[in-house]
């Protein structure tokens, strides 16, 4: 199976920026890139092999097709679905936040 481009919403762009100045903020530069290049394996895990990420979230919040995929010690994880010829990311959240709540702002 040949990799498939990874291609991050918008939105979803936002929210690695926000998780990479908040860990830049709080914790230094180091952190920062150390989850950018986690960010960087998960996306390379996805793109080669993407039915390997949880589809539990699609049952929850009624979305076929829809995975997530955790960041390597980081409490990210990244929603994404399988085109034909990418992998679409809407969003990537903290473990904590409310999946239900960033249904409505995945576009």
């Amino acid at each position: 199976m040949s990799a498939k481009p990874v291609v991050p919403r918008l939105v979803a762009r936002r929210d690695v920026e926000n998780a990479i100045d908040y860990y830049a903020d709080e914790a230094g530069a180091d952190i920062a890139l150390r989850f950018i290049v986690a960010l960087k394996d998960a996306y390379r895990v996805i793109s080669t092999r993407p039915a390997t990420g949880s589809p539990r979230f699609a049952h929850e919040l009624e979305l076929p097709g829809l995975r997530t995929r955790e960041i390597a010690r980081f409490p990210y994880l990244i929603f994404y679905l399988e085109r034909d010829d990418h992998i679409d990311v809407w969003r990537v959240l903290h473990r904590q936040r409310d999946m239900q709540a960033w249904l409505g702002r995945a576009d």
